[in-house]
């Protein structure tokens, strides 16, 4: 009975200690929210002169209540939306009457107006909505009015103000945040490998390779990030100083990508390796290892807004050390990870910011000091 009374207690801790961390980190959107709500039905009733300005607190919801980074792209499309709406809902409301059929047409008209401009799902679904709410809430009688449209504009502004003005996030935090997950689940796959190579582990680079597959999520999580903190340096004016250290994040962002990518395929070679009893030369271990603390060293200067010089270096060793490597002499699965290898050191080395061809030479160079030439 203790027991189960403990095991509750501790469920119930953790689920109340769970909401409290999401109201936590949800505390300034509801402030952000409800400040323009207000403020937007203050400038449509007091400042411009509409009796009952609903639209306008709708509309600067809608555009703070969707993920940071979509704000922009959806106060577009509800203004845009509503317009239709609330002028197929007006003309044809006005012109035939209300009832369920004429709700019916309303909305159907107003829907197949909103594919036709080339609307998304949110355009299409704000434009169903305002029709219905024209045609049942307030249908006009005294005319075609632009009152609930110019309440729309309003609000979608105003939600954007908030957004920019009060307490917007910082970039830099959120996509340091998102960016962290990424390259610790790449640099310490890559060390994990390093190690498993040198002591002939399978089962440790298995382990190694799983956690890699599941990171893709964090890469989806990363991208969004960007997206989030690119809008906030674009709108909010107090940030927009870490623009050039957030475009170190997305440039990097693409290859970084691409390096995860690349080593999972040298992580499932380096599995071959070692269930065949392969050569392996501690030199392929060393670039390994040297990739990890390439994406280690990204890390950190990306968070620090500095280039990444120590990050590029080590990828040049790895390639280096592959290129030792392969010189000593490697079997089939060693020259993949070797090819890996100089792949991955290409993505990490343009993550610091060089263009592709600048990159490329640089590998190709630091490889090709170890391996002689062909006597062809």
């Amino acid at each position: 009975m203790a027991l189960a009374t403990d095991g509750l207690a501790r469920r119930t801790g953790a689920h109340l200690r769970d909401r409290v961390r999401r109201v936590r980190m949800n505390v300034l959107l509801a402030l952000q929210t409800g400040i323009a709500a207000g403020l937007a039905w203050l400038i449509a009733h007091e400042l411009i002169g509409h009796r009952a300005p609903f639209f306008a607190p709708i509309a600067a919801v809608v555009t703070l209540a969707v993920s940071v980074g979509q704000r922009l792209r959806r106060a577009f499309e509800l203004v845009f939306g509503v317009a239709i709406g609330i002028a197929v809902g007006d003309v044809l409301i006005y012109l035939i009457g209300s009832g369920p059929w004429q709700i019916g047409l309303v909305v159907t008209l107003a829907i197949v107006t909103a594919i036709f401009a080339g609307g998304g799902s949110a355009l299409i679904t704000q434009a169903a909505s305002s029709a219905v709410l024209v045609a049942t809430l307030t249908p006009p009688t005294t005319g075609i009015s632009y009152d609930r449209f110019v309440d729309a504009l309003v609000g979608g502004l105003v939600g954007l103000g908030v957004m920019a003005l009060l307490l917007p996030l910082n970039p830099l935090t959120v996509v340091g945040r998102a960016a962290g997950p990424a390259l610790d689940v790449l640099a310490d796959g890559l060390t994990e490998t390093a190690d498993a190579l040198a002591a002939r582990d399978g089962d440790q680079v298995e382990a190694a390779l799983a956690r890699l597959r599941a990171a893709e999520g964090d890469l989806r999580a990363l991208q969004e990030a960007i997206e989030a903190a690119s809008e906030t340096a674009a709108l909010a004016p107090v940030r927009w100083r870490t623009r050039g250290a957030l475009n170190q994040y997305i440039d990097a962002a693409e290859h970084v990508a691409r390096a995860l990518r690349n080593s999972r395929v040298l992580l499932r070679r380096a599995l071959v390796l070692v269930r065949d009893g392969e050569e392996l030369p501690p030199a392929l271990v060393e670039a390994v290892r040297a990739l990890g603390e390439a994406v280690t060293w990204l890390r950190r200067e990306l968070a620090d807004a500095v280039e990444p010089v120590a990050a590029r270096e080590r990828a040049l060793r790895a390639a280096s050390e592959a290129g030792v490597a392969y010189a000593e002499g490697v079997g089939f699965s060693g020259s993949v990870i070797v090819a890996q290898v100089r792949s991955t050191a290409v993505d990490l080395v343009r993550a610091t910011g060089l263009e592709a061809k600048e990159a490329n030479r640089l590998v190709r160079r630091a490889v090709g000091r170890h391996v002689p030439a062909d006597p062809r």
